[in-house]
């Protein structure tokens, strides 16, 4: 599966960056932060398979979007990059760490831990199949209908970034919501579910959290440091799920510290 990609950046002696979306998300929710890294970085933005601009299939795993991100490597000759991945990115990307830990350089994770999740997505799932995209006629339309689902504008926001006009001039979702929804127990899932039981990334790893969000929390370290010895945790207050969106100056002064620490 060939991905879709933004790449911009004018590269340096650093390796270069690929960035992975969560959830519902494209490229284009990492734009302040695309513009921001590319001062430094070659800058990697993937669209993973079922979302934006990327292909569809019924068929979504970890091991299958890590394969996909090693294709895109191969396509474009980056022999080894630096990760970023918010939440299932986040996971994709220890995915493909602990597979092909000689390609990665350095990884950073968003608020996720390589560990199986409960359904988290229920209300979220049951407001996107409520809106039938072909009978709206503008997004305040969409926006009515998902209120009663979902509460909070922002994630309306969010989500209503994948309501695009089609050819035909009407509305339609660019992510494949009905694989979504069927596969999301392998979205849940542990990354490493697919590999060796000795499989270990040794390299520099930045897991960071989001102060109030439930997706990392304490007991889950035991799991973090058995795949990711070298792993440190940084936690940013007065944030949820999204602390690259919340707190965006501090999460960015973190993550281009540690990309740019040499060794």
């Amino acid at each position: 599966m060939q991905l879709y990609y933004h790449r911009t950046g004018e590269g340096s002696a650093l390796p270069p960056l690929i960035i992975l979306h969560g959830l519902f998300g494209t490229w284009e929710n990492w734009r302040a932060q695309i513009k921001l890294f590319a001062e430094q970085f070659d800058v990697i933005a993937v669209d993973l398979r079922n979302h934006g601009l990327s292909p569809h299939s019924e068929a979504i795993d970890y091991a299958l979007m890590a394969t996909d991100v090693l294709e895109l490597m191969e396509r474009l000759q980056i022999e080894r990059c630096a990760l970023l991945g918010h939440s299932m990115g986040g996971k994709v990307a220890m995915q493909l760490a602990l597979e092909q830990p000689q390609r990665v350089a350095r990884l950073v994770v968003v608020d996720v831990a390589p560990v199986a999740y409960e359904h988290h997505h229920r209300d979220t799932f049951a407001g996107l199949f409520a809106v039938d995209p072909s009978q709206v006629s503008s997004r305040r339309d969409a926006d009515l209908q998902l209120q009663a689902h979902i509460d909070d504008a922002s994630v309306r926001a969010f989500l209503l970034k994948n309501l695009y006009r089609n050819e035909s001039g009407q509305f339609a979702w660019r992510m494949n919501l009905p694989a979504l929804h069927d596969q999301y127990d392998n979205i849940s899932a542990a990354p490493p579910a697919s590999l060796e039981p000795e499989a270990r990334y040794s390299g520099p790893v930045l897991f960071i959290k989001g102060g109030n969000s439930i997706y990392l929390q304490p007991e889950y370290q035991e799991a973090i440091l058995r795949l990711f010895p070298a792993a440190r945790v940084k936690i940013i207050a007065g944030c949820g799920h999204w602390p690259h969106a919340e707190k965006p100056e501090l999460f960015n002064k973190l993550v281009m510290r540690f990309l740019a620490t040499a060794g």
